[in-house]
């Protein structure tokens, strides 16, 4: 008996050694909320090899929500430009797929609904990164948290 209640005591102790140094896997930051475009980055050889700021009076926005995804885009030699449609998110990837917008943005959509990205997500900001077909960063753009 006393050698049973020794192994349990032991089998106990253990386990609270255990849980004390395991640590938990750090919660994905959300893209929920609202972001403003702040500029972009072209890559050479999968690095920043350029930012370009953007031209006065442009301004995008995005809206992710509730695996629901909406943009708007203003220039000042245009007209402005939108998109909807829904979104997932991994730990390093985002993959929008727009269903519907602006005339432009429906020409588009004749050939292509589905955007992917690789994905840089912190609490402020984040950046959608285009790859091209060999797997090398193009560019990005590069967004800041504004709710």
């Amino acid at each position: 008996m006393k050698k049973l209640i020794g192994l349990a005591v032991f089998l106990i102790g253990f386990i609270i050694v255990i849980s004390w140094g395991t640590s938990e896997t750090p919660a994905m930051h959300s893209i929920e909320g609202t972001w403003e475009l702040q500029h972009f980055y072209f890559y050479e050889n999968d690095e920043v090899s350029d930012t370009v700021e953007l031209a006065e009076g442009y301004r995008q926005v995005k809206m992710y929500y509730n695996g629901n995804i909406m943009w708007s885009r203003t220039n000042v030699d245009s007209v402005g430009r939108f998109g909807y449609g829904t979104y997932t998110i991994t730990e390093d990837e985002l993959i929008e797929v727009i269903e519907y917008g602006d005339i432009e943005m429906m020409r588009a959509l004749d050939t292509l609904t589905q955007f992917r990205f690789e994905l840089q997500l912190t609490n402020d900001a984040y950046s959608q990164i285009t790859i091209d077909g060999e797997g090398n960063r193009e560019f990005s753009e590069n967004y800041k948290r504004i709710d």
